[in-house]
């Protein structure tokens, strides 16, 4: 599988990324370990996961099915969400955040975690507690590289600023959601990321199920992550989705591709992204999009995908600026 840069770290990581969360949960300890080996046999080498996902039986379970081939992994996991009952069982402290890095350790058996992820912005955490607990962990080699994860453009900018006025060691790379009905992230996070050099990982490529050929204006299926997870279920809910999932499906049976490939292909082929996160609760599942690293999307089969959504408006709210209606470019 073709690797890309991590950034400026100089690590490289497969263009296709093992997304764990469904471990020890949807899948079981041996599917998951099935799941493992596919992803590990197609060339993956970069693990993702956090230390909420299934109560923290994810991280666990990667710590074992990782316990021979270690050194081969670069492994990402997350904190913020809440891990317990008590009230700093959670956020961006620098208490919670050297507590939950120590956690994740202890559950994935090993003696350092390759990408730490901020997994949510803190609103009432000061940016400076927040990256000061995050470089003593650094600095302890107990994390090898800062990430965040569901940051806004402005908020990685910020970060960035504070861990350079002090010197420590700076996000090297951003996850954040992207697929052919939710491109905000064309906005300012990719742009950022390409002017500042930081590696981008997707997650949510299919759109939770949305854009693998099971949903349609006049299809569904009886189950689905759409269906029984609220949190998707509101994050989809406008109607107009359906139509471009069913359009996308159309449009991937024409061009002789699985849908679920073609919607990881689709973001994996932006110049801007890194490597794209994909999971699944069996082989199976994850088949067709461990299978997207071998499309090779040209441009104009690219534009054609993404003609199917409607383009985000641009930060500034300009429009015109895309059109001849300008004051005119540099």
């Amino acid at each position: 599988m073709e690797t890309r840069l991590l950034g400026a770290t100089g690590v490289r990581v497969s263009r296709i990324a093992l997304g764990a969360m469904s471990f020890g949960g949807e899948a079981d300890e041996a599917a998951s370990a099935a799941i493992w080996r596919a992803a590990r046999d197609a060339g993956v080498n970069l693990i993702d996961i956090a230390d909420v996902y299934n109560e923290g039986r994810s991280e666990e379970i990667v710590g074992r099915l990782m316990r021979h081939e270690r050194d081969q992994i670069v492994l990402a996991t997350k904190a913020y969400f809440p891990t317990g009952k008590g009230v700093n069982d959670r956020g961006g402290s620098r208490y919670h955040l050297v507590r939950a890095a120590e956690a994740s350790l202890r559950r994935l058996a090993t003696d350092r975690i390759d990408l730490y992820y901020l997994h949510r912005f803190d609103d009432i955490t000061a940016v400076e507690e927040t990256m000061r607990g995050i470089e003593d962990l650094v600095r302890a080699g107990k994390i090898l590289y800062p990430a965040c994860s569901n940051f806004a453009a402005w908020q990685v900018a910020h970060t960035l600023g504070v861990q350079r006025l002090h010197g420590w060691a700076p996000l090297v790379a951003i996850q954040p959601m992207y697929n052919l009905v939710k491109r905000q992230v064309e906005v300012e996070i990719l742009p950022m990321a390409s002017s500042l050099g930081l590696a981008v990982i997707p997650y949510s490529p299919t759109g939770g199920g949305l854009l693998t050929g099971k949903y349609g204006p006049e299809r569904k299926p009886e189950r689905g992550r759409l269906l029984d997870a609220r949190m998707y279920t509101v994050r989809y809910a406008d109607p107009r989705y359906l139509t471009i999932a069913g359009q996308f499906t159309a449009l991937a049976a024409e061009l002789g591709h699985p849908p679920a490939a073609l919607a990881v292909a689709w973001v994996a082929s932006h110049p801007g992204v890194t490597s794209v996160l994909v999971g699944g609760r069996s082989v199976e599942q994850l088949a067709p999009t461990l299978a997207a690293g071998e499309i090779a999307l040209d441009d104009a089969t690219r534009a054609r995908i993404t003609a199917l959504s409607p383009d985000p408006p641009p930060a500034t709210d300009r429009n015109e600026e895309v059109t001849a209606h300008n004051y005119g470019a540099r």
